[in-house]
Formats: structure tokens, C-alpha cells, sequence
């Protein structure tokens, strides 16, 4: 669930539902999604969350992919861990674990909303439904911290990490205990990581003692400080100053791991806390409240402090000179639609020169115009759009760039084999793709292994940002809906050829238009073929760049949705009135689609352009 659709539609909707509902809506949509085969796949590729190499961290003897984590507050019944592993975590918590189950009230937002209530004893599966859910989530593919509960006992404490010890990668235990207690803890956890948990104003002089001897703890957690309100322990969402201090504290006596749990409302606090001297951070209310795409953009900022200057690769120049080739080609189409229509080697298949086509029924060479028109506005969009992947993405090394170029190409050779099934080749559009699969494939070759990501700039949830994520909703919006509208057209060219609009326009029938000339249709057929996979590539260009490219203060993503549009939308809306094919029903979509891209346009424009 990324940020452009958890603020523009699930959350609005969600808070109005109770806190249990809708939390529960969320999680156990996410998890049937991560379960299924691919959905696990499917959630990093919408938001392209996998974090980058260079966040990799070590700890405790543990590979931790990056150095964000989740509360286990956030999901207390694990009922949707599955697919938190999947939206940019390095870790996860689970817990606190108790033995019995413990139901209370879920966590809900004050009026202000700038803090979270939670009961007095959190939410809990109970020991034996926790180590079922466990079991059932083998193999998980981050590690997992579990938290022990206050049991008030030694013995229950351990006889819970006894029980736990397979479960986890490392284990937080919040009570405070003598040193040869800690010792058998370690024993119960077989060794494993062990850490003390103690709130941000409770960090005392015995946790400060502990740190600085590490014998018998492996970390410290500071968890976010919560006021008693009567009814519950209230959160603030942004406790940066408050936690950075107590971490400063510990690290001028100590260089013992330190975890911060909670207190985190925006990328620009997560960083505070990295330089304060935390190693890790666990997402706690401000997840909830800005969204899951915190872990992505704290990761994108981080790696933005981490490297001076982004790597520059060889080989981008095929990608961009294939994209060149596109744009000549779509140029060169769109002057013959423009002029003469059909190419000679056209009307020698007819046996039927364009002369004769318009006297017979012009509706028919106008609706042919159509087509070919729309079809190189596409293309000479589509062009624009891999010129400018290329140059700004695949030259360094952009792991989403290089994959949106080379998912969007090879469907585009493929839409070749549905010209051969119409009965008709097009001997300029296959010799233009002869052309072009040379410089996609050194492109490919060269970019395949690209695994570099995007840093950021972002550091806050201005509104600027806000107002991103609707501008790019309808990016996606635009970019699903060119795609699949390519998917349409060409299964009614594999079947039918013509809709009912285009009968009325044409005023003639199929069977009517077969009887003048038998290899008419074969031709138009083609057209659609054309302009089906035309629209499925572009669409597919669209939607990728507005999933993965949308960060703050790259004009020249901006730049390359205006600029990449203006040819196919100014092509397929200026040859409608031109021929006069002007039927409300069959130029609504172009309308929709104008709408989509003009409102992505003046919505995103500010946080592109945020220097």
C-alpha cells in the first residue's frame, strides 16, 4: 500500500472506520496479497522498496539490509508481518510476548492527531498463537527481534525465552534483572542477541551501568516516552530531540548498540537519530500516521548523506539511441499520416491507390489516418520517454530506470507477432525494428546487471509532498489506463477490428467494407496492432516512471511527463477533429486520460521543481 494510495483514498476512508476495523482491514489485506503467489514480489515492485546495498548494516553478527525497523506496537496480533518484510524494513519486532492472550483496545490518534493512544497493556496473541504464526511465517527473509512482556517474574521470563529461542534473531527484554539473571537469559536464547528495553525518561543510571559494561547485554533499546492520560499511555509522534539527547547520553559512556523505538514522524528525524549515534530505529505512530512509504523515503535520505555523487555507467547511450530511433521513426510516421497516408507498398497490397480509396468512401481513409496518426504520436513519445530514462536513470545505474526500459521494450517487439497474424507486414515498421533491436539489446547488455537506487532529498512531509502523491495517483492512473486501453484495442483488432463508433463513422459495415476490397481490413487490422502495442509500451513507460520516479526536486522526471505527452495526447486529440470522428463516447477516454495528465502535471509540479 503506497503512500499515493494510504493518503488519497485508505486512510480517509479507514479513520473513519473504528481503529480495530480498519487496522485490521490494512494488515490482513496486505498479508492475503503477500501470500499469494508473486504478492510478495508485486508489493516491492509498486513501490520499488527493496532498500540499497550500500544501507546494509552489521550488527550483533547480524546482516540487517537497512537500518529501519518496525515496532512491534504496530502489529501486535501478527496478522500482517508477511508483507511488512516487503515495504522496506531491515528488521521487525514482534511482541511484547505474554503467555496468555491479552485484548484490550487498539491504539487510536488523538484529536490533534499528533499523538497515539494505546491501552496500558498492549495487545497480545499469547505465547502458543505467537509461535503459531511464527511457524507459519518460515522462511521470513528479515530478522526478527522479539520483546518479552513484563511478567514480573524470573521464571516466567525465562521459561518465555526458552520457548522463543528459535523464533528470533534477538531478543528485547523490558524488566530489569540481576546480573546472574541476565546470565541465564543468555542461556535460554542459546547465546542469541539480548537486549534491555527503557524508556527515553526512564534511561537511569542502571542502564547507563549496563552500558557501559557490555558483559551482559548486547544493546540498549530506547523506547518513545509516553504520558499516562487515565485511560492509556499517550505518544507524541515526533520525539526527535527528546531521544537524540538520551542516545548522545549513553554513547559518551559507551559504543553498546542502540536501537530508538518510536518517535519518528518524518525522514529528517530517523537521520537525527543516525547522527545522534543510533544504530538502528523502529517505526512506531508516524508510520501510521505518514504513511508506509517512511521506510523507502528514510532509506532514499539516508543514502542521499551517504554518497557525494551518484556513480556514472557506460552503455546508456544504446538505451537512449534506441529511444532516438523511436522518436525519428514516430516522426517520420506521423508526416506520412499527415500527407499521404498510405506507403506505396500500402496501395500495391491493396491493388488500390489512395486516389481510388477516397472516392469509394474517404470516411475509410480518414479512419485509417486516425490510426496511423495515433499510433506515431505514441511513438514519438514513447521515444521520448526511453531517451530520457536513459540519459537520467540507466547513466546511473538505476535499478528501476534500466527495468522499466527493459519491460516496456521487449512488449513492444513482441507486439510484432500480432502484425504477422493479420495477414498484412508492414515492411517499414518491421525494417524500423530491425533497427532498433540491435541498440536495446547492447543497451540491455550493458544495464542488465544495474543495481543502483535513487537518494532523496525529502526530508519532510510538506505540503509540497502531500500534494505529490495525488499528482501521482493520476500518473498511475494515466499510465494503467493507456496500458490497458492498449490491451483493448488490440483484442478488438484480433477479433472484430471495428467498435460500433467506428462503423458509424466509417458508415459502412465490416462485411460491406470486406466486399470492396477483401484485404482492407487485413490492413486496418494491422493499424490497431500498431496502436494497441504502441499504447501497451507507452502506457507501461508512463506507469513505471510514476511509480518509481516520483522524488522530490527531479525536474527532469516532470520534464519527461510533459514533454513525453504532448506528441501522443496532441496526435490523438487533434486528428479526431481533423477527420471529424468527434463521437462523445469515442474520444471520453482521451478526454479522462487529458484530465490524468494535465492534474499529475500541475500537482507534482512544486516538489519536482523543490531546489
Amino acid at each position: 500500500m503506497p503512500d499515493w494510495t494510504y493518503h488519497t483514498m485508505f486512510e480517509p476512508t479507514l479513520s473513519r472506520l473504528p481503529a480495530k476495523t480498519g487496522r485490521a482491514f490494512i494488515h490482513k489485506g496486505m498479508h492475503r496479497i503477500a501470500s499469494i503467489p508473486g504478492g510478495s514480489k508485486l508489493i516491492e515492485y509498486l513501490g520499488h522498496t527493496a532498500p540499497a546495498k550500500q544501507l546494509e548494516t552489521e550488527l550483533f553478527g547480524l546482516k540487517i539490509a537497512n537500518p529501519v525497523g518496525l515496532s512491534g506496537k504496530i502489529d501486535p496480533l501478527l496478522s500482517g508481518t508477511k508483507a511488512f518484510s516487503h515495504l522496506g524494513m531491515g528488521f521487525i519486532e514482534i511482541g511484547p510476548v505474554s503467555w496468555e492472550p491479552v485484548e484490550t483496545g487498539s491504539p487510536s490518534f488523538s484529536d490533534s492527531k499528533d499523538n497515539l493512544v494505546f491501552p496500558y497493556h498492549l495487545e497480545s496473541p499469547g505465547l502458543k498463537q505467537t509461535i503459531d504464526k511464527l511457524d507459519k511465517l518460515k522462511p521470513f527473509n528479515k530478522p526478527i527481534f522479539i520483546r518479552v512482556g513484563k511478567n514480573g517474574s524470573f521464571e516466567q521470563t525465562r521459561s518465555l525465552l526458552n520457548k522463543l529461542s528459535a523464533y528470533g534473531e534477538a531478543f528485547i527484554i523490558e524488566e530489569p534483572f540481576s546480573e546472574e539473571q541476565w546470565q541465564s537469559f543468555k542461556k535460554a536464547i542459546n547465546g542469541k542477541p539480548m537486549l534491555t528495553a527503557s524508556s527515553a525518561h526512564g534511561t537511569d543510571s542502571a542502564v547507563m551501568e549496563l552500558a557501559a559494561n557490555e558483559t551482559y547485554i548486547d544493546g540498549i533499546v530506547i523506547d518513545e516516552q509516553g504520558t499516562d492520560t487515565g485511560e492509556g499511555m499517550k505518544y507524541a509522534l515526533d520525539q526527535t530531540l527528546l531521544l537524540a539527547e538520551q542516545v548522545s547520553s549513553i554513547r559518551q559512556h559507551s559504543t553498546i548498540p542502540i536501537i530508538v523505538s518510536g518517535g519518528i514522524a518524518e525522514p529528517k528525524d530517523a537521520l537525527a537519530l543516525y547522527e545522534a549515534g543510533a544504530d538502528l530505529v523502529m517505526l512506531s505512530g508516524g508510520y501510521v500516521r505518514t504513511g508506509p512509504g517512511l521506510p523507502k523515503r528514510i532509506n532514499e535520505g539516508l543514502l542521499d548523506q551517504r554518497i557525494a555523487s551518484p556513480p556514472v555507467y557506460d552503455g546508456w547511450i544504446w538505451h537512449w539511441l534506441f529511444g532516438l530511433f523511436m522518436f525519428l521513426g514516430g516522426a517520420v510516421a506521423m508526416l506520412v499520416s499527415m500527407t499521404i497516408v498510405l506507403m506505396p507498398y500500402d496501395e500495391a497490397f491493396l491493388n488500390l491507390t489512395r486516389e481510388e480509396l477516397m472516392a469509394i468512401n474517404p470516411n475509410i481513409y480518414y479512419f485509417m489516418q486516425h490510426d496511423r496518426m495515433t499510433v506515431a504520436g505514441a511513438m514519438v513519445s514513447g521515444g521520448i520517454l526511453y531517451m530520457q530514462l536513459a540519459r537520467h536513470g540507466v547513466r546511473y545505474g538505476l535499478e528501476w530506470a534500466k527495468r522499466a526500459i527493459h519491460i516496456a521494450g521487449v512488449l513492444g517487439f513482441l507486439g510484432i507477432l500480432l502484425f504477422i497474424g493479420f495477414g498484412y507486414f508492414d515492411w517499414l515498421h518491421g525494417i524500423l525494428w530491425l533497427i532498433l533491436l540491435p541498440f536495446f539489446w547492447k543497451g540491455y547488455q550493458a544495464s542488465k546487471n544495474h543495481s543502483e537506487h535513487s537518494p532523496s532529498r525529502n526530508r519532510t512531509n510538506h505540503l509540497a509532498w502531500k500534494r505529490s502523491l495525488w499528482g501521482q495517483l493520476a500518473f498511475v492512473a494515466l499510465g494503467f489506463a493507456l496500458a490497458a486501453a492498449g490491451l483493448v484495442i488490440s483484442t478488438i483488432g484480433v477479433n472484430g477490428v471495428f467498435v460500433q463508433t467506428d462503423i458509424a463513422f466509417i458508415c459502412m459495415s465490416p462485411e460491406q467494407i470486406a466486399s470492396i476490397n477483401e484485404r482492407l481490413i487485413p490492413v486496418i487490422a494491422h493499424d490497431r496492432a500498431g496502436l494497441g502495442s504502441a499504447l501497451v509500451s507507452v502506457g507501461l513507460l508512463v506507469l513505471m516512471l510514476a511509480l518509481w520516479g516520483f522524488q522530490e526536486g527531479q525536474r527532469w522526471v516532470w520534464y519527461t511527463f510533459l514533454f513525453g505527452g504532448l506528441p501522443a495526447f496532441g496526435a490523438a486529440n487533434i486528428i479526431h477533429y481533423v477527420i471529424g470522428y468527434t463521437n462523445f463516447i469515442h474520444i471520453l477516454p482521451a478526454y479522462v486520460a487529458l484530465v490524468l495528465f494535465a492534474s499529475g502535471l500541475a500537482l507534482s509540479k512544486k516538489f519536482f521543481f523543490i531546489k
